[in-house]
């Protein structure tokens, strides 16, 4: 993912190379007969992110699929997050790697309508899902007493199914629309503008605010909590011990959640956003790059979602062991 000088052949026309593992010529993208050795390890290092997303949402769907004492309305919403992560890992990654991104540029064929609007998809209902799960832990978190009769399953389904709606209806939308990665030309800024920024306002900057305001929320309650558990106990040493572990443990998870997130999504979206006012377009090395630091969420996501539950390990120890193959244990 580095912009590579051009190369003279034959002494007739000039080659770019634009990729470690393509070169330009006369605006067609050609793969190199003879990859570089960093050609190599991009594609190796690209296949193991996508074979670890692969199995790390595989073991979340497994989990939860097969241990019936996980059949809980939360998990439900876990469930759809690691199927729309474990897509991405089985058919984004791998289009990306055959054809990469800035490619599509020049080549408005069908392959990469299709490429992109799985790209849109998948990475939407992700992001959605996320915003599902923030409100589901507001809930739990804040109002307790009312949980069970706001987060039931047929609210969960209802909101399963309108992520993954939203999130098509968008994939398929941009995509008609003609949504410009790369640099416009002639009299289509206005156009790539509107396209560009209706796609990241729904896909990424409305469910970051959600899920910002959300967890903000949930933060400033569990402090409360702390406080009042603090002022309640007598042993003040012990519960200020106590406390002090439990906003140590709220802060650590809420900022690994947020924080791993808008790593991954907020450099691709904010380039994205002000690229159609570029005077100079965006290298290809940064476009592409910033590409696959958003798909790597979802490889992160099952660590960040799942292997904060113990149930989770517990299910993961008893499926590599082979233990689920020989009963149905109470892992909880």
């Amino acid at each position: 993912m580095f912009d590579l000088p051009g190369l003279t052949v034959n002494g007739t026309h000039t080659v770019n190379v634009i990729h470690p593992c393509y070169v330009s010529n006369n605006a067609s993208y050609i793969f190199t007969s003879n990859p570089s050795i960093m050609c190599v390890l991009l594609y190796i290092f690209l296949g193991s992110l996508s074979v670890v997303t692969i199995c790390g949402n595989l073991l979340v769907i497994i989990s939860i699929i097969y241990f019936k004492q996980l059949h809980v309305p939360t998990n439900y919403l876990i469930l759809s997050l690691a199927v729309a992560d474990l897509l991405v890992g089985v058919l984004v990654f791998p289009s990306n790697m055959a054809f990469t991104v800035t490619q599509c540029w020049h080549q408005e064929n069908l392959f990469c309508k299709i490429r992109g609007s799985f790209d849109v998809t998948l990475s939407t209902a992700s992001i959605l899902n996320l915003s599902c799960i923030s409100i589901d832990r507001y809930y739990a978190v804040c109002q307790p007493l009312i949980y069970k009769s706001k987060i039931n399953y047929r609210v969960v389904v209802t909101m399963i199914l309108v992520s993954w709606g939203v999130a098509a209806l968008i994939g398929i939308g941009i995509i008609t629309a003609g949504f410009n990665q790369g640099k416009c030309e002639d009299n289509c800024l206005l156009d790539a503008l509107i396209s560009t920024t209706l796609a990241c306002i729904f896909s990424f900057y409305i469910p970051v605010i959600i899920m910002l305001s959300i967890y903000l929320k949930i933060f400033l309650v569990a402090q409360r909590q702390a406080s009042s558990i603090q002022n309640t106990i007598s042993h003040v040493t012990k519960s200020r011990v106590t406390v002090n572990k439990m906003e140590r443990k709220a802060t650590k998870t809420l900022a690994t959640v947020m924080g791993v997130f808008l790593m991954c999504w907020t450099p691709y979206f904010l380039c994205m956003i002000f690229q159609p006012l570029a005077y100079e377009v965006t290298p290809i090395a940064v476009i592409e790059t910033l590409n696959w630091l958003t798909l790597s969420n979802s490889m992160l996501n099952p660590f960040i979602y799942a292997f904060f539950y113990s149930w989770f390990r517990t299910a993961v120890r008893m499926i590599i062991s082979g233990k689920i193959f020989q009963a149905r244990l109470d892992i909880l």
